[in-house]
């Protein structure tokens, strides 16, 4: 499994955190200009590049192993037992055209190689559920970490919004709004900690 198909259920918008700042709407008495807000209030935005976040936090490092481990394993597994039925196949045309089998034993061997095709049908298909089903996990686990440690760090930042910037879905952005940087370190060190279930 490559890290483009492992990551591709984050999208865009799946880490980007919007954090608007209340607008209250209701009439007010007329005050002095100097304590009036302004009509138009100066957005504060920052951005995350998504494809470094993936390659430097140490969460993403280590599942990212453990899911390429486990595809591995599932492919090496498909293989050996593909190879098997095409042995087993190949074996069993060649006594057919060497006139070596009565009919019984060739239905009998047919049948279960029917058996061992469909067998290795159903296991490739609960063994694509299953990392699936992991990989989904990651992703979810991965999109909440984020999303948690944005909010707490935003606390202090303040920003208005946060981008999530991956390949050149924004078209530009001044590289001091880029705080991937202090993204990054912040939940390396709260993984560290602990706050990102381990598996």
């Amino acid at each position: 499994m490559t890290k483009k198909n492992l990551f591709s259920a984050i999208t865009v918008g799946a880490m980007a955190v919007a954090m608007f700042g209340s607008c209250d709407n209701s009439p007010k008495a007329e005050t002095d200009s100097a304590t009036q807000p302004k009509a138009s209030q100066e957005l504060k935005i920052a951005f995350v590049e998504v494809d470094s976040l993936i390659t430097q936090y140490e969460f993403c490092k280590e599942y990212t192993q453990i899911l390429e481990k486990k595809s591995r394993n599932i492919q090496s597994t498909l293989q050996q037992k593909g190879q098997k039925l095409q042995s087993d196949a190949t074996n069993f045309q060649q006594k057919l055209q060497q006139n070596a089998l009565d009919r019984a034993t060739a239905e009998r061997m047919q049948a279960a190689l029917q058996k061992q095709n469909s067998d290795l049908e159903a296991l490739q298909q609960r063994l694509g559920a299953e990392i699936q089903e992991e990989t989904n996990k990651y992703n979810q686990a991965l999109h909440d970490s984020v999303q948690h440690f944005i909010a707490k760090y935003n606390k202090n930042k303040k920003y208005t919004m946060i981008l999530s910037k991956s390949g050149d879905n924004i078209l530009y952005a001044d590289k001091g709004v880029d705080i991937t940087a202090e993204v990054v370190a912040g939940l390396n060190k709260a993984y560290k900690k602990g706050s990102v279930t381990k598996k």
